[in-house]
């Protein structure tokens, strides 16, 4: 994903903001729950965080992800009026913040509410902004601060539930235990599995599961931020396949292009097995935790049998 400071891949214009809250007027119930004092009205900007929102809120929120589509360059994405409005209208915001989806800010301060609760999952974690990876979710210590903070948000905002809120909490908690466990027993099995990469999209579960990380971090921040690699780290990484270096590729699915390309086909040539990683969780057919563990278990088959699992 492309999270450069000089330009970010979101763009939404004051004039589609303006349009948006125009709509918004006319959109103060939602025709599904009655009316907004039903339900918490709630936004992921990301659908991982949405789909968290809901399995902490269950049945008392109401959660629309704005970034969904696996199958897509997120970079290409545009705040529509239609995001804007759906963004304004929200009680209960969760983002990712290193950069990494900024229009919601502007949204955000577009159409100010007093009352809205944001959580920047970048301040969660207490990280500047100078984080050079912002793919925060396949950080194993990350979901479990998020969801503390959602279920806390959500018993301040609607205190009757407070009870269901905690035990739902708790059973997400405990939902982790089989990711968890899975980076634990690959780190013991295989310790500093060498490993390239594309981009630095799942960087943080592979140093969760111990593993070394051979691409050079320039050369993913490049194609992360839809800069031209250096030659000379183009040579490095063309090094790793053909000299057979690395025990597994893992490719981003979502960006895509000609330089990532002649990686893959090279990686395929010298049998060096691939695991597709993402930017948004792949939809329908998991939830977070059944895609992070997916994302271990990609990797174990790719390191164990030497299987590729291009996409989930």
């Amino acid at each position: 994903m492309r999270v450069s400071h000089m330009r970010s891949w979101n763009k939404i214009t004051a004039v589609g903001i303006s349009a948006a809250l125009g709509l918004l007027a006319c959109a103060c119930s939602s025709p599904t729950t009655g009316g907004r004092d039903k339900v918490i009205v709630a936004v992921g900007a990301e659908n991982e965080y949405a789909n968290v929102i809901a399995q902490l809120g269950g049945r008392y929120v109401e959660v629309t992800a704005i970034m969904s589509n696996p199958n897509t360059d997120p970079h290409s994405f545009e705040a529509s009026p239609s995001v804007a409005r759906v963004v304004s209208s929200a009680q209960l915001i969760v983002q990712n913040g290193v950069y990494y989806d900024t229009f919601m800010n502007t949204i955000e301060a577009a159409s100010p509410d007093p009352k809205r609760r944001v959580i920047d999952v970048q301040k969660i974690l207490a990280l500047p902004s100078s984080t050079p990876n912002p793919h925060l979710w396949y950080d194993p210590r990350t979901m479990p601060a998020v969801a503390k903070a959602i279920a806390a948000s959500l018993s301040e905002m609607a205190p009757a539930h407070r009870s269901y809120f905690a035990s739902r909490l708790r059973s997400f908690d405990g939902s982790l235990t089989p990711w968890l466990r899975a980076i634990a027993a690959f780190k013991a099995e295989y310790p500093h599995i060498p490993v390239a990469t594309t981009e630095p999209v799942a960087d943080y579960m592979l140093e969760a599961v111990g593993a070394d990380i051979k691409t050079p971090f320039p050369l993913q921040a490049d194609i992360m931020n839809g800069i031209d690699p250096a030659p000379q780290d183009i040579t490095i990484e063309d090094n790793l396949f053909s000299e057979h270096r690395v025990d597994v590729f893992l490719y981003n699915e979502q960006v895509t292009d000609s330089v990532t390309a002649s990686f893959l086909s090279l990686a395929k040539k010298n049998g060096v097995p691939v695991v597709g990683v993402y930017e948004t969780m792949p939809t329908p057919g998991y939830d977070y935790q059944t895609w992070m563990l997916a994302e271990v278990n990609a990797l174990r088959k790719a390191v164990a049998d030497k299987i590729s699992t291009e996409r989930l």
